[in-house]
């Protein structure tokens, strides 16, 4: 590293500062080389015998120290447990030499602070924090498949009680400096400006009164608890846990497990069970995955949508959008929440009377309260602009039409707003299924036409496809992305095609769970399967919650670009004929008609399924898992041949923000990395016989004897 990452200076005569500001990367993380720099000047000063404090702080906007280096982590080849040990006491050990200096430590934090960044915090005397919106501090290890390991796990309980460390450790979230304030985190909240100054004043304040010396004493023992709270804690937190990770995620219950233990230890005890415990996590298959999943993340951010850098997105501030339904409205409210102007229209007026209404009260939603905020809606009702006036609508940025799923009906709309838009304003469709070429031939600049396909429900679903077609140009694309972006979504660029890539994955899945259903597989066990497997839900209680009608519209799309590999079901026909809808209707698979609207068994479903059931076919949970998930993967083969995303990963991406894929595996490419092209063949072998959709395609059969993998856990 030749340009220095942690810089040495004096903001007075007997303190030091180290700031960290590495300038080769965006944000400050705790690579090797950095922490080899921070070693040297720790030597330097400790030899020193002038210095009243240190200061260590951030030269980065908006960010203090975002952890560890996750690429050296991912290197790091099924390691033994040793060198992970000692991987852990390395920074340990580096770090308790802030909280054994001869001199006062204080961390000043700006920005986000988390991870191997909030443990060096704590291992400091004292922590001062900007008192504003971006600063906030927290160990999200449990979502790597980790704990912290360089001391978090021993420092933070004693710092501010055992309780509230397993809650901020096993739960994995940041708090702001408010929170951090009052949980005795920090000691000081302060402007930005004036954070050096404040950390200078405690320096000197805690020089005078020596509380710092009590405090290292206090926290170097074990921690003053009854075994009675312990063993309380231990339950409830190994309760709440389980409900949560459903098994699926073993880092928070063995962080859960550690600091219960070591609560009866000093400090240097823990920290060596912390090491022991964290070499147990490291390298997993959980852990791999989970990186996977946020090296994905990572390189969404980053990734413009189009290849060529020279393309720049022009700036979105004002939207339109023509369908004030469910979708219409849950888009407009993440804009109005963005900053942008709204202005939202539909073809009858009591429909965007609701629409309105149900924007505001979605974009002002407060969670504390558990409802609108009033003063939030006052704030942006002026920026939403319900109106059944067309030129409106038309005069915004973008204007993007959420109706009907009939391409009839979009084609006309789309024709018309274009005939009304000014010549640099851009063109699109949230249409979930509807090829983008198709759509496209209404206009006579099909250039500044794209799909921006959102899913439901908006607030929560933070995958949005970017689709092109044929002639839409790489200004419209990088916009569209900008705008996702902007809205706090991950978009993802695929060329035109039927279903797109969620759909087109999810389908397969869905349709053989009916499958499954004819050949006399009860509910419960599929459902049961694809739960184990990890799916939020199964594929049946999915029917009923996207809809029967919908599904099977989308499946007949699907059937007549694909063929054999999608035929409806008569099953799915024949629920649909008896309006049994799904969630909406209060029957589908399930019916709905208890108090809290949960599925329950439909006693009448077994009478209507009777005439689709030949027979019973037994199988294991572990055959109705492969019958489930490889139609599914061979269906992203066959996108990874058809070329409609520019990157394997991004089918991953999709099928975890999109279906949820669970994240625990990695992605639908990364799982089958890991399960391997020889073994995912063996499993397909007895089941080809059941049709084309588990044909082996050409990118499976060349993966299995090239031995590859569909891209490698590294960016």
């Amino acid at each position: 590293m030749t340009t220095p990452a942690v810089r040495l200076n004096f903001p007075e005569s007997d303190i030091a500062q180290l700031t960290f500001d590495d300038p080769d990367r965006g944000a400050n993380v705790l690579s090797q080389g950095v922490l080899q720099q921070l070693e040297q000047h720790l030597d330097e000063l400790l030899s020193r015998d002038d210095l009243a404090g240190l200061i260590l702080s951030s030269g980065k906007p908006g960010i203090f120290i975002a952890g560890a280096d996750l690429r050296e982590f991912a290197a790091a080849e099924n390691p033994e447990p040793e060198w992970v040990q000692q991987m852990c006491r390395r920074g340990q050990e580096l770090f308790a030499r802030l909280a054994n200096a001869p001199f006062i430590t204080v961390a000043a934090i700006a920005g986000v602070c988390v991870g191997g960044g909030a443990e060096l915090a704590t291992w400091c005397d004292r922590r001062v924090m900007a008192d504003d919106a971006k600063t906030q501090i927290g160990f999200p290890e449990v979502k790597l498949g980790l704990f912290p390991g360089w001391g978090g796990t021993a420092r933070l309980p004693r710092m501010i009680g055992l309780s509230n460390a397993v809650e901020m450790i096993c739960g994995g979230d940041s708090i702001p400096g408010a929170e951090a304030y009052k949980l005795g985190l920090a000691e000081d909240l302060v402007p930005p400006e004036r954070l050096v100054a404040a950390a200078i004043n405690m320096i000197r304040a805690e020089a005078e009164s020596g509380q710092y010396r009590k405090d290292r004493q206090r926290w170097s023992q074990p921690i003053e608890i009854s075994e009675t709270e312990l063993a309380f804690l231990a339950a409830t937190g190994s309760a709440y846990i389980q409900q949560q990770t459903k098994g699926h995620y073993p880092a928070p219950m063995a962080a859960l497990e550690t600091m219960i233990e070591a609560a009866s230890l000093d400090l240097e005890g823990a920290c060596r069970l912390e090491a022991e415990r964290f070499s147990t996590l490291f390298g997993t298959p959980v852990n791999r995955a989970l990186i996977n999943v946020f090296f994905l993340s990572d390189r969404n951010k980053k990734d413009p949508g189009v290849d060529d850098p020279a393309i720049k997105p022009g700036k979105i501030d004002s939207l339109g959008i023509y369908g004030a339904g469910i979708m219409g409205s849950g888009i407009a409210a993440a804009a109005l929440k963005r900053g942008l102007k709204v202005a939202l229209t539909d073809a009858k007026a009591e429909a965007l009377e609701r629409g309105v209404r149900n924007t505001l009260e979605e974009a002002s939603y407060d969670r504390k309260l558990r409802g609108p905020s009033s003063q939030r809606l006052l704030e942006l009702a002026p920026r939403l602009n319900g109106t059944l006036r067309d030129e409106e609508v038309t005069s915004a940025q973008l204007v993007l039409e959420a109706v009907v799923e009939n391409p009839d009906v979009k084609t006309q709309l789309l024709a018309k707003v274009e005939s009304l838009v000014g010549e640099q304003t851009l063109i699109a469709t949230n249409t979930s299924t509807i090829p983008i070429n198709r759509l496209a031939k209404a206009l006579k600049h099909p250039e500044r036409f794209c799909g921006i396909h959102f899913f439901n429900p908006v607030r929560r679903m933070p995958l949005v496809e970017v689709i092109r077609g044929d002639q839409t140009s790489d200004e419209t694309v990088a916009t569209a992305v900008a705008f996702a972006k902007r809205l706090g979504k991950s978009p993802i660029v695929l060329k035109d095609g039927p279903g797109f890539l969620v759909n087109r994955v999810l389908f397969p899945y869905m349709n053989e769970a009916l499958q499954l259903i004819s050949q006399g597989v009860p509910i419960p066990e599929i459902e049961k399967a694809a739960t184990r497997f990890g799916m939020p839900m199964g594929p049946i209680a999915l029917y009923d919650m996207v809809g029967l009608d919908t599904a099977l519209y989308a499946g007949t799309v699907m059937h007549e670009a694909f063929g054999q590999r999608y035929e409806a079901s008569p099953i799915l026909i024949d629920l649909v004929k008896q309006n049994r809808l799904g969630q909406k209707t209060g029957r589908g698979f399930f019916r709905y008609d208890n108090p809290k609207g949960k599925p329950e068994p439909d006693p009448e479903l077994e009478q209507l399924l009777a005439r689709h059931i030949e027979g019973r076919v037994e199988l294991s949970r572990e055959q109705i898992t492969h019958r489930l998930f490889l139609p599914m993967l061979l269906e992203a083969t066959r996108i990874l041949e058809d070329e409609l995303v520019r990157d394997p990963r991004d089918v991953d991406l999709g099928v975890i923000y999109g279906i949820g894929f669970p994240p625990f595996r990695g992605g639908l490419l990364f799982w089958a990395d890991t399960v391997g092209a020889d073994q995912i063949m063996r499993w397909l072998e007895p089941l080809v016989e059941l049709g084309p959709r588990f044909e082996p395609t050409n990118v499976l059969r060349d993966w299995a004897q090239s031995g590859r993998r569909f891209y490698h856990i590294l960016p």
